[in-house]
């Protein structure tokens, strides 16, 4: 699996129109945010917009306006969708190691453990981009969300207990047996566990929340000041076992804590949560940039001024998304590197 900074072909999107995540104001809301995630994006890379229905197709058409003028194409892909997390529920792409080709890996999608539902058309989605694209899938037969893992594509990964191990997605598979999978799949060479995510998270813990590369041996990861956080003991013993944790050379990961914004909500997310799962480590490395998400103008001046030092190549944009983060997700769970699609795909 290669490193997210790695050149992409594309990134593939899902635009909103699910009720349930998104009641009332709260839909035009998260539009708002799409919509300048989208024209960020398009001013770096192409992107593949999954639309659910017709009506959708219209709405989005009207929404975005005129992308002419932006650098890179908006391909709009009718397809049926179920909810808009195309991290989790969109293919991960890797590179065959036996003839260099991309491939898709095609897992299964339960909707975190079969919390909401209907998740089927979002489990088949995989498969349904690899015939778009004329691309190879595999199916590992098991469950897994791509925000549940993080790597530095050089076999280096991060994950979670409380995803990976959790018995509402693969009960019975031992840890061994899914560090075997995540080895002949992705390509992982040593895996760091962490402990437990943030609260109001119903993934039950996604690292791309918590911790992520900046390169192949630095990672940032959130850490609260706030003892009365319930966020504070967890991110403080994640923080303890990365610094203690090695690369695959052996030596120390050099480890960057980021704040944790303000996370309480007044109003409840749609699942009864009141702290929201705000999180700057939920940012996506584009081509040329990297979409920052903001919530809170005390931290947010200071995280700007250290991304754009992590990340020296690249534009920092950042992007208000508390509009956003209110359906339980941020920009990394809304966006899905694409590898390997043919040039002819891209000038549609």
């Amino acid at each position: 699996m290669p490193a997210e900074w790695s050149t992409h072909s594309a990134t593939m999107m899902i635009w909103p129109h699910n009720r349930a995540t998104w009641p009332g104001k709260h839909l035009e809301e998260a539009e708002l945010v799409f919509r300048q995630i989208i024209r960020t994006l398009l001013k770096y890379e192409p992107v593949f917009l999954f639309v659910h229905d017709e009506a959708v197709h219209r709405r989005v058409k009207e929404f975005l306006g005129d992308l002419d003028p932006l650098p890179h194409r908006c391909t709009l892909v009718p397809v049926p969708v179920n909810d808009v997390w195309a991290r989790d529920s969109g293919p991960i792409t890797v590179r065959d190691q036996t003839d260099g080709r991309y491939l898709l890996t095609d897992w299964e999608f339960n909707s975190w453990g079969e919390k909401y539902s209907p998740w089927e058309s979002d489990n088949n989605l995989p498969g349904r981009v690899a015939d778009r694209f004329g691309l190879r899938a595999v199916k590992p037969g098991i469950v897994l969300e791509g925000g549940s893992i993080e790597t530095n594509g050089e076999g280096l990964f991060i994950t979670t207990e409380t995803v990976l191990l959790n018995p509402n997605r693969n009960p019975g598979h031992s840890k061994r047996e899914i560090e075997h999978i995540l080895s002949r799949y992705l390509g992982a060479k040593k895996i760091i566990w962490l402990k437990e995510g943030l609260a109001g998270d119903d993934t039950d813990g996604h690292v791309d929340d918590l911790t992520r590369f900046v390169n192949n041996n630095t990672v940032v990861t959130a850490i609260s000041d706030d003892p009365k956080s319930p966020n504070y003991h967890r991110l403080r013993e994640n923080l303890s076992i990365l610094q203690k944790s090695t690369g695959l050379d052996n030596n120390p990961l050099h480890v960057i804590p980021i704040p944790m914004p303000n996370t309480t909500t007044k109003t409840p997310a749609a699942d009864g949560s009141t702290h929201l799962p705000c999180s700057y480590a939920n940012f996506y490395i584009a081509n040329g940039a990297v979409l920052l998400p903001l919530y809170d103008g005390a931290t947010d001046p200071h995280v700007l001024d250290l991304f754009s030092a992590l990340f020296p190549g690249r534009a920092i944009e950042g992007i208000p998304c508390s509009g956003l983060v209110w359906g339980q997700g941020s920009i990394h769970c809304i966006t899905q590197q694409l590898y390997g699609i043919a040039h002819k795909y891209l000038k549609v």
